[in-house]
């Protein structure tokens, strides 16, 4: 991963859902100069990511808002869309903010791409966690391979934060 401690956010477009309809918006404006969480993982309906991944951080959530953080993001190589039903279909509540960047431009900024076309999948995001503040990387934590999700999962954020 290209982007480490103490460097700035990249300031690119992502997309969500407001209202029922995609809006695309700068990283600085979803973000702003809060506290965050930014979880990343390489799909919405994936493997580890909906057996670990995403609901250690649905179970883990208030602790962590708890700790000071003021939001919890989690973003994918996917639309807003898929994005917004993995949401729902796993009960995030108010409690997180799905992020969709379908053309891995945030992700291949931060140099987080990965190939798995042998997979079926094509390009898509390693594991990765970020503590950010005011738009900073305070602390960054990425996964060897895309199936592990030990270092970037919700139990071991909360014993960073």
């Amino acid at each position: 991963m290209k982007l480490k401690i103490n460097d700035q956010i990249p300031d690119t477009k992502i997309f969500h859902l407001v209202d029922g309809e995609p809006k695309e918006q700068s990283i600085s404006e979803v973000f702003g100069s809060k506290k965050i969480i930014l979880f990343g993982l390489p799909g919405a309906f994936t493997a580890t990511c909906s057996k670990f991944h995403l609901p250690g951080y649905v179970k883990n959530a208030q602790q962590i808002l708890d700790k000071g953080i003021d939001k919890i993001f989690c973003l994918a190589v996917n639309d807003p869309y898929v994005m917004n039903a993995w949401g729902e279909a796993n009960n995030i509540g108010e409690n997180i903010i799905m992020l969709a960047d379908p053309y891995l431009a945030f992700t291949k900024l931060i140099g987080a791409e990965v190939d798995r076309n042998s997979k079926g999948m094509g390009i898509r995001s390693n594991r990765y966690v970020m503590i950010i503040n005011n738009l900073k990387v305070q602390n960054i934590q990425e996964e060897e391979e895309t199936k592990n999700c030990g270092i970037s999962s919700a139990d071991s954020i909360l014993s960073i934060i």
